[in-house]
């Protein structure tokens, strides 16, 4: 009688107390780069998962959620977009959702870890795909020093950099903040990730967030989406701009009228994604009373 086959698990620990486990088929790839290691994963659940240092980054399963969130809600809002930076972004799932956007003239992507890109274009070939338009110009370097003496130059800002620790840490300081303003159009926006606040774990980091931009820039909003391969499956963005607003401001005929292809995003939503639960307004609320 044939032995039972051995089953393989990954456990992305969320917090020392909890993890999601996710029943896997096998690894299609293993490395180490100058700036993390890299785990390309195949399960029947999530398909192919993306794992960088242990932590689940995005799956092909759910990755379309988190791209479509912080690309369509700033296309809905500002009206003439030309130039788009991604700081991060080395799978290249925000890039091609931008590149749907024929009115956009170039795309730049600052991604330090080369190696990450030429993975993600080689295991997750839809989701980079973007990274071949004729307007993105990749950049292998640190976020910090790209954007240092810009000005005025980008209508829209996306940190799509991962957790703020290790070498993305500098993206996520006050610094980071004030230069991302400096390099912005007198009407740009910038968004970016901004963690989930339901673990008493990751509170902090959320509430130092929001406190930064909301010193930085005078319209400041977050917003939400449900993300299962995200930490407590509940993912928060945020939207800092110099002067649209994301509801008011926001034009859902002119962007139903292009006519994009999404299985997430939709106009309706978007003002849903805006009305939070009170446990997290109280929160950006505390932190905007104390920094007023």
């Amino acid at each position: 009688m044939a032995g039972k086959k051995a089953e393989m698990w990954f456990s992305d620990y969320q917090t020392e107390n909890v993890c999601l486990d996710i029943r896997i088929e096998k690894e299609l790839y293993s490395g180490q780069s100058e700036y993390q290691r890299i785990e390309i994963l195949q399960s029947e659940s999530f398909g192919r998962i993306l794992v960088l240092d242990g932590s689940i980054v995005f799956s092909e399963a759910d990755e379309f959620i988190y791209n479509e969130m912080v690309t369509h809600v700033p296309m809905s809002v500002h009206p003439d977009v030309k130039k788009v930076l991604i700081i991060g972004g080395g799978d290249g799932g925000v890039c091609t959702e931008f590149t749907a956007y024929p009115e956009i003239e170039e795309i730049d992507v600052v991604e330090p870890d080369e190696e990450l890109v030429e993975v993600c274009m080689k295991y997750f070939p839809d989701t980079a795909r973007g990274l071949n338009d004729e307007r993105v110009h990749i950049y292998h370097q640190d976020g910090l020093r790209f954007l240092r003496g810009r000005k005025g130059e980008y209508d829209i800002i996306i940190n799509d950099s991962t957790d703020p620790f290790g070498h993305t840490e500098g993206l996520f300081t006050k610094e980071f903040y004030g230069i991302c303003y400096q390099a912005l159009k007198e009407d740009g926006i910038m968004v970016y990730q901004h963690g989930s606040p339901f673990f008493d774990e990751d509170e902090s980091a959320f509430r130092s967030m929001h406190r930064k931009v909301y010193r930085s820039f005078p319209i400041s909003r977050v917003y939400q989406a449900h993300v299962p391969t995200c930490a407590s499956g509940y993912w928060m963005f945020g939207f800092a701009s110099k002067k649209y607003h994301p509801l008011n401001d926001f034009d859902s005929k002119r962007w139903e009228e292009r006519h994009l292809k999404t299985w997430y995003y939709t106009t309706n939503l978007h003002l849903g994604a805006f009305m939070l639960p009170k446990y997290v307004e109280d929160l950006l609320e505390q932190e905007e009373k104390e920094n007023g």
